[in-house]
Order: structure tokens, then sequence, then C-alpha cells
């Protein structure tokens, strides 16, 4: 089935799916780290073959990548759904990326726990990061989105300490933020992170990010509050 709006090369998307019937879709940190390493072994035309994701292989290129399909900009793996913004390299190369990332992880998942039936609801949903005010929304929108775990009133703009909430997303490894705003970490191979734009780079402290966050769902939120990305497409 053809999307109704097309993913132009070039361009940048908020990526969303969730797993079928709200179901987890990670349970372990095992199942956490599989995830993030075949985002990083997925980025190619070539066939998966799982090993080291952070090793850079000999006689590969830049990140021990080639043929690239997609810039990995940021991400955040909550339990049931994830978050992903990519920039489109190659022609197809958002569709191509997601569907051998689904179909690896889904294999892994169903042998794992012997689970039958479809793991992702649906194909992903994706929006068009198509300004910089947008982009700054997106971005403190994804790395924020953990805080539902600890805080889950932060989009009402209710956090009880941000003092911890700031610690949990400095702690939780299973998104970028860390590699935007804490230090360098073997995990940052996923990134494009020095293709990035700088505004990104730049935009590394926590009261910011809420800032531009709220900024942004004012602009953004459509008036049954939900926020375009959540719809589907």
């Amino acid at each position: 089935m053809l999307r109704r709006v097309p993913l132009i090369s070039e361009e940048t998307y908020h990526i969303y799916n969730r797993g079928a019937g709200k179901q987890r879709i990670y349970t372990t940190p095992a199942d956490y780290e599989r995830f993030m390493g075949l985002l990083r072994l997925a980025n190619s035309e070539e066939p998966i073959t799982y090993r080291n994701p952070w090793e850079k292989p000999r006689g590969r290129s830049s990140g021990g990548i080639t043929q690239k399909l997609v810039d990995v900009l940021a991400y955040a793996l909550m339990p049931n759904h994830f978050h992903l913004v990519l920039k489109q390299i190659a022609t197809e190369g958002i569709t191509k990326f997601m569907r051998k990332l689904a179909t690896a992880y889904s294999m892994y998942f169903n042998i794992k726990y012997e689970h039958s039936g479809v793991l992702f609801q649906g194909r992903f949903k994706s929006s068009h990061v198509n300004s910089e005010s947008y982009f700054r929304y997106i971005f403190s929108y994804v790395h924020l989105n953990p805080l539902e775990l600890v805080e889950p009133d932060w989009k009402e703009g209710t956090i009880r300490s941000e003092k911890k909430a700031r610690k949990f997303l400095t702690d939780y490894r299973y998104s970028s933020y860390p590699d935007y705003c804490v230090g360098e970490r073997p995990e940052r191979a996923i990134l494009a992170y020095d293709d990035a734009p700088d505004f990104l780079k730049e935009q590394n402290d926590f009261e910011e990010m809420l800032s531009d966050f709220s900024k942004g769902h004012i602009l953004y939120t459509t008036d049954d509050g939900v926020i375009p990305e959540d719809r589907p497409r």
C-alpha cells in the first residue's frame, strides 16, 4: 500500500510505532539493546548479519556502514512504543530501513518469547519535520518522552522534581538523550551525530528542552489534544 504522503529524500521525519494492542515490545534490557543494535545494523542496503553493532568492521567506510539508507538524528524507546527522527538519504530509504528493522526485531522477539502474530501495530506513522521550530519541538518531545515512566503528567507541565527528572533522563540508556546531553558513548554510532544540525547539538539543556516542548505543544497540538504524528498516515 502506498503512503498517503510520500517520504522525500533529504527531508526529515518523525517516525513512530507501538506494539499491536499496545503490548510491550521491550521486556528486558537485552530487548532494548537488540533494537538499538538493529538501528545501526539495519541502516544499509546489505542484509543484516547480527554482530557487535558498536564495532567498526574492517574494510568498511564511515562508521562501518555502506550505502546508508537514513541519518538517525534522535530516538527514544519506551516499553510499548518507539520514536525515531530520521532523515531520508537513499530513495525509499526510510521505508527500507523500517522494514528491515521491524522484520529483524520481530523475528528476534517471536523466537525469544515464542510469540505468534504481528508485533507492531500496522505500518509506522510519520510526520514531516519541515521547519526549525517543529524540529526543536520534535527533538525535545522525543528525548523527554521517557519521563512518562516517572513523571506521567510532564506533558501538562507538571513535574514534581526537575532534579530527579533530569537525572532519570541522563541515566536512561535507551534514547539518544545521553549522546547529545551527557557525553560520547559507543551507542552514538547509531546517530549521524556529525551531520546533525548545529542547533540540535547545542540544545543540550534540560530546561531549554522543556521550554521548546511547551512552545511547540501550543503550536502543534490539535484541538482534540492529539499531536499530528500520533495520527495514522
